[in-house]
C-alpha cells in the first residue's frame, strides 16, 4: 500500500494509552468505516498532527484488533476515496501482552486544508450527495469547520500582507465598542461584499491583532 509510509520512531503504547484521548491522540476500538476514520485523519492533518491508536478502547483497555491486513486496508481506502488531496501516514503495530495495536501517526499537513468526502442526501431532493467538509481537532473531537476557519487555514500557506486602511482602522474601532462582529456584519457594515470582509479579518488575525472565537454557527472575531 504505497500510500502508507512508516518513516517515523514508535512512539510509546503505554504513555500514550495512559495521557488519554486529547487534541492529538485518538482511541478506536476497531475500523470498518473507511469514510469515518478518514474524518479523524484529516482533522490531525489540518490541526497539530496526532496518533490513532486502533485497539484501544475509550476507556483505554488494549483489546488489540484481530486482522492488521483489514485495518490498513479501511485506512487505504479511507485516503485514497474519502480524503482530498491525500496526507501522508506513518503506521507501525506494537504489541502488549499478545495484542496488536495499530498506531496511525498523522502529521501537522503543508497541504492543509485536506477536504473530507463523503456521500450523504439532499433533504430537499432526496438523492445522493458528496459532501465536502474540512474536519479538524477541537479537544477530543473531530468538528466540522466554518468558512471562517477554513478561510484562516488557506491563508496560512500565503505571506502575510495586511493594511490599516480606513476599513481596518473603523473595525479595530467597532470592535473596540461591540466587542466582537462576523464577517457577514463586518461585509454590511463597511459596504463591502462578505468574501472580502472575511480576507481582511483573517489578515488581522494572522497579524495578531484580532482573534477568531470558537463559536458555534458562523465564525465570530474579536480583539486579540
Amino acid at each position: 500500500m504505497p500510500l502508507i509510509r512508516p518513516k517515523s520512531a514508535p512512539i510509546s503504547l503505554l504513555e500514550t494509552v495512559a495521557e488519554g484521548e486529547g487534541l492529538c491522540i485518538e482511541f478506536k476500538r476497531l475500523v470498518h468505516s473507511p469514510a469515518k476514520i478518514a474524518r479523524s485523519i484529516a482533522a490531525f492533518a489540518n490541526t497539530s498532527g496526532g496518533h490513532i491508536l486502533i485497539g484501544v478502547d475509550d476507556d483505554r483497555r488494549i483489546v488489540g484488533i484481530s486482522s492488521e491486513k483489514e485495518a490498513l486496508e479501511v485506512i487505504d481506502d479511507a485516503l485514497r476515496f474519502h480524503i482530498e488531496p491525500m496526507p501522508a501516514l506513518d503506521v507501525h503495530v506494537e504489541e502488549y501482552k499478545r495484542r496488536m495495536v495499530l498506531i496511525v501517526s498523522v502529521p501537522e499537513s503543508p497541504d492543509k486544508p485536506h477536504v473530507h468526502l463523503e456521500e450523504g442526501y439532499c433533504r430537499e431532493t432526496g438523492r445522493r450527495v458528496l459532501e465536502r467538509r474540512v474536519f479538524i481537532r477541537e479537544g477530543s473531537h473531530n468538528k466540522a469547520a466554518d468558512d471562517d476557519r477554513i478561510a484562516l487555514i488557506q491563508a496560512r500557506k500565503s505571506p502575510l500582507k495586511v493594511s490599516f486602511s480606513d476599513r481596518e482602522r473603523r473595525l479595530l474601532h467597532y470592535l473596540s465598542e461591540n466587542s466582537r462582529i462576523t464577517a457577514p456584519e463586518f461585509a454590511e457594515h463597511a459596504g463591502i461584499p462578505v468574501q472580502e470582509a472575511r480576507r481582511i479579518l483573517v489578515s488581522l488575525v494572522r497579524a495578531g491583532t484580532v482573534c477568531l472565537l470558537a463559536e458555534s454557527g458562523s465564525g465570530v472575531y474579536a480583539l486579540a
